[in-house]
């Protein structure tokens, strides 16, 4: 159990780095600690005089900004318990969300609520704005005159609240729920995670044991706060280390990313694999695969020299002063991660899933083995559900301080994955070297047999295709017997090539085929690709850029 309560970290957090920065909506006015606290206060003031009680719920759903971590912090701190919405999922699931989570009150982005009919939300009373944090919509007539008198009254008060003045409620018992967050569901609908006060600070304390960061550093917060892994390391373990955090709060494309790193320099930066592999495959690789630079990396004296200006570029692009990447959410391709070893980029693969927090594993970038996915984390035991770890892949396990309590109102799909002892089955497959070192090597629920019982990894596969010239993404599925690749092709590859030519597929389809016989020289006989399919669209993904298996099977 963490020994630091949540309430008293952030409260000694607020008070330590009171006159700091520590928000900013990008390009936009930075607020203090101290701007925070008094906003945190003047909420608690208003659910206090609304009867919002400990334990209910609080709906949250809007792109990253000021506002969103604003009411996030006054929610989980005050005792209620927060349910942070995706803002890309549909309005049909949000609602059902919403309603399945039974939430009172509403903050959303005015854009996500003109979608939103709040007739068919049973037990919402309050929408606000998460623009301007005004109501939208209530079912109390006497609500607005309500709040007004709330904010005159403590406004004076709040505006002039000094540090010593300042304090969060007591705090609540760490096993209680402090967030309801809904999966992304690569599987199906997603179900409600139940994740106690306890699995929050578990991720939190071994960031501030194990991450570099200090006070007036800088973040960027790219990633989506709703799901668990920005919120606990750009956002909730930054805040306890008084960094000044700025919220993009747009689509992340490589062109604003890198705007947005030279301007802000953070110290340390998030990736999902997919994000690092776009700028390898866009901005490094047409340079790597040139005759002359192909040539002159395998020239000794030179090869060391070019590698030591690629990082250079590299470590500009990013900032310049970040000390580490987090690459989490999915795997990392392997030719991009060996690339980015070979220059010695200060980066790590982790691993984590919604249902801890999220982290499972984790080494810094120093310590990180190649394909890796770091160590199990202090507060966690895991293990293999084989008879032999080391060599033979079996279902990875894990039980500790972060792991949730459940799925919200779904005991059936708890007891599938939560047993008696606490032992939380994750769905992904592994082995553990003999220094403790994870390696992840698919799902289980994705797993394919081949024709004589072999386990084929779809995943390792995908991976390797993904590395040819003009595939963007690719998934390998089975039919009747065989394997098939699905790939959505890198039609900007394929333009700057073509140059505006005509009979692109019939081209395409030739380069294809070329692709599924290289790849295929580097797979065991029964792990073969048959046939690799075009598709037209990019696959279905989850905000973490997982791709919706089960909509292609």
């Amino acid at each position: 159990m963490p020994e630091e309560k949540f309430n008293r970290l952030f409260e000694e957090s607020i008070k330590k780095y009171w006159d700091s920065p520590c928000f900013a909506d990008y390009r936009k006015e930075t607020i203090t600690y101290a701007d925070v606290a008094r906003k945190i206060s003047l909420l608690h003031a208003i659910f206090t005089e609304r009867g919002i009680g400990r334990g209910d719920k609080i709906a949250l759903v809007g792109n990253n900004s000021t506002n969103w971590a604003i009411v996030y912090l006054a929610t989980v701190t005050y005792g209620a318990i927060i349910v942070p919405i995706l803002p890309e999922f549909h309005d049909d699931d949000i609602q059902h969300i919403i309603n399945h989570s039974e939430s009172r009150v509403l903050f959303a982005a005015e854009g996500i609520y003109e979608k939103i009919d709040e007739e068919k939300l049973d037990r919402l009373t309050t929408v606000v704005s998460l623009d301007t944090l005004e109501i939208l919509f209530h079912r109390d007539k006497h609500l607005p005159e309500i709040i007004r008198e709330v904010e005159e009254k403590k406004h004076e008060a709040v505006a002039a609240m000094t540090v010593e003045e300042f304090s969060l409620p007591p705090d609540l018992d760490d096993s209680l729920i402090a967030a309801l967050v809904y999966t992304s569901g690569t599987s199906g609908f997603s179900k409600g995670v139940m994740l106690p006060y306890r699995s929050l600070m578990a991720n939190i304390i071994f960031a501030r044991e194990n991450m570099r960061l200090g006070m007036t550093q800088r973040m960027l917060s790219f990633l989506p706060l709703a799901h668990v892994y920005a919120c606990s390391f750009d956002f909730l373990f930054p805040f306890t280390m008084g960094c000044h955090i700025v919220f993009l709060g747009q689509i992340p494309s490589p062109k604003i990313l890198i705007e947005a790193f030279s301007e802000i320099k953070p110290s340390l930066i998030l990736f999902v694999p997919l994000i690092m592999e776009k700028l390898y495959k866009k901005r490094l690789a047409p340079v790597l695969n040139k005759k002359l630079m192909r040539m002159l990396l395998h020239t000794p004296g030179l090869s060391r020299l070019i590698r030591r200006k690629i990082l250079k570029k590299l470590t500009e692009t990013f900032g310049g002063s970040f000390k580490e990447i987090v690459i989490g959410g999915a795997a990392l391709n392997d030719h991009v991660e060996a690339f980015l070893k070979k220059i010695r980029l200060p980066f790590t693969v982790g691993y984590g899933m919604t249902e801890c927090g999220p982290l499972i594993s984790y080494a810094p970038w120093y310590e990180h083995k190649f394909l890796s996915v770091g160590k199990a984390i202090s507060c966690l035991e895991l293990k293999i559900d084989s008879e032999d770890p080391r060599n033979q892949v079996g279902e990875i396990m894990v039980r500790g301080e972060n792991v949730m309590l459940g799925y919200y109102k779904n005991n059936e799909a708890t007891r599938e994955v939560l047993d008696e002892d606490g032992w939380l089955r994750t769905g992904d497959l592994g082995l553990v070297d003999a220094d403790g070192f994870l390696y992840i090597k698919g799902r289980s629920k994705n797993l394919i047999l081949g024709p004589s019982g072999q386990n084929i990894y779809p995943e390792e596969i995908e991976s390797r295709l993904n590395a040819l010239p003009f595939i963007q993404e690719s998934l390998v599925l089975e039919e009747n017997g065989s394997l098939i690749a699905l790939v959505y092709p890198d039609w900007e590859a394929v333009d700057l090539v073509r140059k505006g030519k005509d009979d692109n597929e019939k081209w395409l389809q030739e380069k294809m085929e070329g692709n599924r016989e290289e790849v295929n020289r580097q797979l065991p006989a029964y792990s073969k690709i048959s046939r690799i399919q075009l598709h037209g669209d990019a696959f279905e993904k989850t905000p973490t850029h997982k791709i919706k298996r089960y909509r292609y099977s």
